[in-house]
């Protein structure tokens, strides 16, 4: 049975805490639920939003058409070898609760993912990534529901066209399917990723040595990171990483550290290298600065916040002046990670 609601807030629906409205909100739970939905006539038209935890969206407006809750939950194992374990999990379930099982159950490879907002249907949509891991390399395939026909199709990993925070979902598909399962392949026997970030760090601190070293206490390390750097957004509103970390050729590259000596960088290729969009906005001065109730986190400078308030406009504001301000002085044009409504 689907509840079909007008005019609801969505407020609470994302992490931003923006008070946009939909003018129609449906919470669907399964996958027949989905199939349902779009033999209603009425709404095949209609613009649509597929909405997961809400972690990656800034809304600027209401939104005049039919918001879809993907809520469908269920964590179970499809298949296993000898080297992986392959994991089905609903679009709705939370994505850190499914790194938690992971890791409990020691199936390796996504540990370095640990609390990263959202849910698991987003999770391939953005390819998400921290620390030195994607999505992509524990992607198995996933099934989607065709919003024009109701015919569920599986994409492979080669059709989801995966690339950095990028998916076909984002591009050619977007707003033909909707994500309702994703299998992922674990590993039996983990490949540890610890050159990343301060992980290799933390890990001494919390006394890991390589002998006891585990996924467990790469998850817990991660989590320690995230939590010193990134705001909770039960107590400011953000959306984590607000752009994306740019990557620029290493010839643009070399001339900027001869500029600025202490430009990081890191190879993505043969001739491109991705700069920490982070350091670029904090040497423009951004860091911890607030314009109203729209701000740029006083630790994390590639985080912007709503200190309470603030309106969906006033965050892009501040958005398009930190893009600005960063192009004059880098010659780098910053990309939003956040998908803008």
């Amino acid at each position: 049975m689907l509840d079909i609601q007008s005019h609801v807030s969505l407020k609470s629906y994302n992490t931003f805490g923006i008070d946009a409205k939909a003018r129609y909100w449906v919470e669907i739970d399964t996958d027949e639920q989905l199939r349902t939905l779009f033999q209603l006539t009425e709404f095949l038209m209609a613009p649509k939003l597929i909405l997961g935890g809400g972690s990656n969206l800034l809304f600027t407006r209401d939104f005049e058409g039919l918001v879809i809750k993907m809520s469908i939950q269920g964590i179970r194992i499809v298949r296993e070898d000898a080297s992986h374990v392959f994991i089905k999990a609903g679009a709705g379930v939370n994505w850190h609760q499914l790194v938690l099982f992971c890791v409990q159950n020691g199936y390796a490879g996504i540990e370095n993912l640990s609390l990263i907002p959202g849910t698991v249907g987003a999770a391939p949509m953005q390819n998400i990534g921290a620390y030195g891991v994607e999505i992509e390399q524990v992607f198995d395939h996933l099934e989607a529901v065709d919003i024009r026909t109701g015919e569920t199709r599986i994409f492979n990993h080669a059709e989801c066209r995966f690339g950095y925070r990028e998916s076909v979902f984002k591009h050619e598909a977007k707003g033909q399917y909707i994500i309702s399962n994703v299998t992922f392949r674990l590993n039996k026997n983990p490949v540890f990723h610890i050159d990343y970030g301060a992980i290799r760090e933390t890990l001494a601190t919390m006394g890991i040595t390589e002998e006891k070293l585990s996924i467990k206490a790469i998850s817990d390390a991660v989590i320690r990171i995230r939590r010193s750097k990134l705001p909770n957004p039960a107590e400011i509103g953000n959306a984590g990483s607000f752009f994306k970390n740019p990557e620029i050729s290493k010839d643009q590259f070399e001339t900027l550290k001869t500029a600025y000596p202490a430009l990081p960088g890191f190879p993505t290729g043969d001739l491109t290298m991705k700069v920490p969009a982070g350091w670029l906005i904090e040497q423009c001065g951004w860091k911890g600065k607030h314009i109203g109730n729209a701000g740029v986190h006083a630790k994390q400078a590639l985080v912007l916040v709503n200190h309470g308030g603030a309106t969906g406009s006033e965050i892009l504001n501040i958005a398009y002046k930190v893009q600005q301000s960063v192009e004059d002085k880098f010659g780098i044009r910053l990309n939003p990670e956040v998908n803008i409504i």
